[in-house]
């Protein structure tokens, strides 16, 4: 052990990466087929569109916002993107632009009703996500959308050397968050808003400007995690990203990003990703009930919050007791 190594410490600071390894280990005990290439591939195709999305959901929380229509407009931007290759004919790259414009103009609007029209933003966007998977039921009449080239498919699951598409999309979209949050003023605008709005407001800081940014962002986000597993599943399914919400948020919040906002790094929002597709990679392997699976992503998001909250509560005792 390295001199002046201090374990307790350590844990404190990246307990999330522990917890990764923790997880990892069992599950490679628990299942022979864990370890498997094929599975561990899987595994990081699956946590792609996760990691994408979460870039996105880590911006608006730490504005202390939340945006609850992820998985409608990652669902939204696959139909829209399928309908225009399938019956208007466009040619991909330009349906996928379009797919994203789509997209951002869903933020734009989450945006709108929480600086404009003054609605919360849990019941904004609440009632956009529902209102956003009705008209996918429109658009494609509750049936599958398919047919397009099978070019297409080198999104979702084609390979770069022995590395899946999806992963060097999501390393990219980490990357430019990364720069995005502690490279630029914008990410500094955004922690401030988090940790004081109206102190950023007398900063000269354009609240209203920046949540429209970061809603749009997160929407943008989710909307090529649509795009991937639009090309993943090689169709445009309804139900697509049906309660995908719940395990992207529970990835930002498990990663050490405040539910309060103005705190957090996108580093712990890596592991969060990755603990949330080994959990349920790990739990289908080892053949547990798809309700138990939901018993415990809701365990796992009540414990991440509590934790946060409770660490609060004591750095407030202390700072109160100092």
């Amino acid at each position: 052990m390295p001199k002046g190594f201090n374990l307790l410490k350590s844990i404190r600071k990246h307990g999330i990466f522990y917890v990764c390894v923790v997880v990892f280990i069992f599950f490679a005990i628990a299942s022979d087929a864990f370890l498997s290439k094929n599975n561990l591939m899987n595994v990081a195709r699956q946590v792609s569109m996760l990691g994408i999305t979460a870039v996105g959901m880590t911006c608006v929380i730490l504005t202390s916002g939340i945006d609850l229509t992820v998985g409608s407009v990652l669902g939204l931007s696959g139909t829209v993107c399928a309908k225009l290759m399938v019956e208007a004919g466009m040619y991909p790259a330009l349906a996928v632009v379009v797919a994203l414009i789509v997209a951002c103009l869903c933020g734009a609007l989450s945006a709108f009703l929480i600086t404009s029209v003054r609605i919360p933003p849990l019941i904004a966007t609440l009632g956009l996500m529902g209102t956003l998977r009705g008209v996918i039921y429109i658009l494609c009449g509750g049936l599958p959308v398919y047919g397009f080239t099978k070019a297409f498919k080198v999104i979702g699951q084609g390979y770069i050397g022995i590395i899946p598409v999806p992963v060097i999309i999501m390393v990219v979209i980490f990357i430019i968050g990364h720069l995005f949050l502690n490279r630029s003023k914008y990410g500094r605008y955004i922690y401030g808003l988090g940790g004081n709005e109206e102190a950023a407001r007398l900063s000269g800081v354009s609240v209203r400007g920046m949540k429209y940014v970061t809603y749009m962002f997160s929407s943008f986000c989710a909307g090529i995690a649509g795009i991937v597993m639009l090309s993943r599943l090689y169709s445009a399914q309804p139900t697509t990203g049906a309660g995908f919400e719940m395990n992207v948020i529970t990835a930002v919040v498990l990663g050490g990003i405040s539910i309060a906002g103005g705190e957090g790094k996108l580093s712990g929002v890596v592991a969060g990703v990755i603990i949330i597709g080994i959990l349920t990679n790990g739990m289908i392997l080892l053949n547990i009930d798809s309700y138990w699976q939901m018993v415990v992503q809701g365990l796992v998001l009540l414990m991440a919050v509590g934790v946060d909250q409770l660490g609060k509560a004591m750095l407030h005792k202390s700072r109160k007791a100092a």
